[in-house]
């Protein structure tokens, strides 16, 4: 399958497509004032709903089973959880105070009854806690904080708990000159642990070497998120 960069790009790309009497919009800026919401506040139903969107673009059904990897304060979630089907969703998220004033100020009353989502806390990337194969995992802006020890981490949890046709997407940064290839070992930017705000940088070979000793074919479909990240698709080789 070859993804096309298209309209959902462009809603995360510039401020004049962002609708400030949004109704998420609104509970975004509300929330922002209580905890860090993943990124850039002004476009925060725009980043959101684009994850779905470009979910979709992937394939994605309502009774497709889809891990978030760093779910945060459901920030994407929200739209994934009304989407799918009841039990689908499942989120990874250590920062627990995130997540929690995520459902609580975002989420409307009944849905978590209604949906079921599953979350686990744990910041060791692990998917076995769920056991679930998945359909599809996402990883919006975590390799892009993720050392290369944890990106490896994901893929082979991602080997481990996907079938034929499961799909990985995962946002990265490319380096460059002023922007070196991240060698670190451990995750750069705000989290459960930091307050502190940092990006990191992976180079595209190193990435579908990794994948391809793991079974997986990594490809680029070619467009770009807000600040410069770009997809990528992962799935099993042969699919």
């Amino acid at each position: 399958m070859t993804l096309v960069a298209g309209p959902l790009t462009l809603g995360i790309m510039t401020d004049v497509y962002v609708n400030k009497d949004d109704y998420l919009q609104q509970k975004g800026d509300v929330l922002s004032k209580k905890v860090f919401v993943g990124g850039p506040v002004r476009v925060f139903e725009r980043m959101g709903r684009s994850q779905l969107i470009t979910l979709l673009h992937a394939g994605l059904y309502p009774h497709s089973k889809v891990l978030d990897i760093g779910c945060g304060c459901l920030r994407g979630g929200y739209w994934l959880i009304h989407f799918l089907d009841p039990g689908c969703y499942f989120g990874i998220e250590p920062n627990r105070e995130m997540l929690e004033a995520g459902r609580d100020g975002l989420l409307e009353e009944g849905l978590l009854e209604a949906k079921q989502p599953r979350f686990d806390h744990h910041d060791d990337f692990g998917f076995s806690r769920f056991g679930v194969k998945f359909d599809f995992v996402i990883a919006r802006s975590i390799w892009s904080h993720a050392s290369k020890s944890q990106i490896e981490k994901m893929l082979d949890e991602f080997a481990a708990h996907a079938h034929p046709k499961s799909v990985f997407l995962a946002s990265y940064l490319r380096p460059s000159l002023m922007k070196r290839d991240y060698k670190g070992a451990g995750w750069v930017g705000k989290s459960h642990q930091s307050q502190e705000a940092g990006l990191v940088y992976h180079k595209l070979q190193w990435i579908a070497e990794t994948c391809a000793g793991r079974g997986l074919e990594a490809t680029e479909p070619g467009f770009e998120m807000f600040n410069g990240q770009r997809w990528l698709y992962i799935t099993p080789k042969g699919r």
